[in-house]
């Protein structure tokens, strides 16, 4: 690339929501984006923009060989890669009981173990350039999970949690950065059906989860607080500080629900400190 102060992006799940408005922010820019999506067409049909700075790539998150191939590609075109945004996944809601077993496991396959796919396969070329940026976006359900109906879907927001920090710890020996977005509720068509799976055998037991499916399909959608563009800007700020976060929380909502989880957590933890510390083997003086 001619201008070395602009990046090379890698964002998943690029036709839609943050994705989408991310890419074009950046492409705006004068970044180079290579975006992915299971449909090619309606992610170029999506962004709007023939740019030899734009690169449409098809891929599968949960087919390795399908992440290799991207990534390739990637390097090919633009000879490097310096930002790689794990972005790509979907809401599932329905009560741990009413969910099976390949419901749930299709969530993690793909909000947890296509991130996981992305990792592995984009950091052989992040070691070898010796820097780097991974975004992992997850969710304030990764930190709360205080949300009926929502199980699997926090448990998989949960892990990406925990395997961020680890990769953080991981990787800084080799100059790559890691940060982990928690966002709130971002005004995007995530909670529209193209991006919320509803149980397959609902069960009329569980009227919280109905409720709260309820509430998040008619009520929250379409009147979320959180600006996309403004999501995409701070990202992109995030990506240009020298010393970027590990945990980054978007949205008012995010941090309120964030720092009353913290509280509640710390009221929690003192009430029980006693039981907590009386397990040790007793020290003979």
């Amino acid at each position: 690339m001619k201008n070395q102060t602009k990046k090379v992006w890698f964002i998943t799940g690029a036709s839609k929501g943050i994705g989408l408005t991310l890419t074009r922010q950046l492409l705006q820019q004068g970044h180079a984006v290579a975006a992915t999506s299971r449909n090619v067409a309606q992610l170029q049909e999506a962004v709007g923009v023939s740019s030899e700075q734009f690169l449409a790539l098809p891929m599968n998150l949960t087919h390795e060989e399908s992440v290799a191939q991207a990534l390739a590609k990637t390097i090919a075109t633009f000879g490097r890669v310096d930002v790689v945004v794990n972005n790509a996944g979907y809401g599932l809601i329905g009560s741990l009981e009413e969910l099976s077993d390949q419901e749930a496991r299709q969530n993690f396959e793909v909000n947890v173990f296509g991130s996981l796919n992305v990792i592995r396969k984009a950091l052989p070329y992040l070691r070898q350039q010796g820097s780097g940026h991974i975004f992992n976006i997850s969710s304030i359900a990764g930190l709360s999970g205080s949300f009926p109906g929502f199980g699997v879907y926090c448990a998989t927001k949960f892990a990406v949690n925990g395997f961020t920090e680890a990769l953080a710890t991981e990787v800084a020996p080799f100059g790559i950065k890691v940060t982990l977005v928690m966002p709130g509720y971002i005004r995007t068509n995530f909670l529209t059906d193209s991006s919320l799976v509803t149980p397959q055998a609902p069960m009329a037991e569980y009227a919280n989860a109905r409720e709260m499916q309820t509430l998040h399909q008619e009520q929250i959608n379409g009147n979320q607080p959180g600006d996309p563009e403004k999501v995409a800007a701070a990202l992109l700020q995030t990506a240009a500080a020298e010393n970027p976060p590990v945990h980054l929380l978007l949205g008012s909502d995010a941090y309120d629900m964030a720092t009353a989880k913290l509280d509640n957590l710390g009221q929690e933890f003192a009430q029980w400190a006693e039981v907590s510390q009386s397990v040790g083997f007793e020290v003979e003086v």
